[in-house]
């Protein structure tokens, strides 16, 4: 691995010395411009450290963090971290915003909490968190963190096992919403494909439900029918 490594880094740094010798033979401009701005990217990546701050993982998405996952399965994930909220009951998604350079998930709680009061006119009584949030700085909304014993009503005991449920949702968003990979470019494009995942999923949600409830919506305009009404409509149907 290393020797594979130590060989790219020589084809690369032997590109990026051929592209320096041949800036003063590209015009001013813009293409010039996005040209010295590759190098610069090229050049930091050549020089980064294994253990160092500030790693590019990706050069046509140089805001790429490394999320640390704590997950035996996959302990690592390249991406944006993402705040979702949603309701305890339904699933459906009331907040859901992106945190570029990976913040601390406590530090992230108030944002996330702010967005859900924007949206929905009213801010949340209690947010049950997992124990990731330890250390939060919101002081405005009851925080429940996962693995709490003391001082819980049964209520709240029905409302923490209720909590697993988002993890659930957040697997259908990365399959179903394809949440997992953004198509769209720089912070910009993760902030709007996060609310547009968030929008995708509760429209599917809604459309779940209906066609759950179209068999009772039928019998019930079915039964709301006259005979004469039905015995009119077979007969037009044949």
């Amino acid at each position: 691995m290393r020797k594979a490594l130590k060989k790219l880094k020589g084809y690369t740094g032997r590109v990026m010395r051929d592209l320096r010798r041949h800036l003063a033979d590209i015009p001013e401009g813009g293409l010039r411009d996005r040209v010295i701005a590759k190098l610069a990217l090229v050049s930091q990546l050549l020089h980064q450290q294994p253990k160092g701050g500030d790693k590019i993982y990706a050069l046509h998405e140089p805001e790429v963090a490394c999320i640390s996952k704590g997950k035996a399965r996959v302990r690592y994930e390249f991406g944006c971290k993402v705040g979702v909220a949603t309701t305890l009951d339904e699933g459906f998604v009331v907040g859901m915003r992106s945190f570029p350079g990976s913040p601390y998930d406590g530090h992230t709680l108030r944002k996330t909490l702010g967005q859900v009061e924007v949206l929905t006119d009213q801010r949340p009584d209690l947010a049950v968190v997992d124990r990731g949030y330890k250390g939060h700085d919101e002081d405005k909304t009851r925080v429940l963190i996962s693995g709490s014993r003391c001082g819980l009503t049964p209520r709240l005991i029905v409302d923490l096992r209720c909590r697993s449920a988002i993890e659930a949702e957040i697997g259908h968003m990365k399959t179903d919403g394809l949440l997992s990979r953004c198509p769209l470019k720089g912070t910009i494009g993760d902030a709007l494909f996060a609310v547009l995942c968030a929008c995708g999923h509760n429209i599917r949600k809604i459309l779940a439900h209906l066609r759950a409830w179209l068999p009772s919506i039928i019998a019930a305009l079915w039964t709301a029918q006259t005979p004469q009404d039905r015995q009119h409509q077979t007969f037009r149907a044949a």
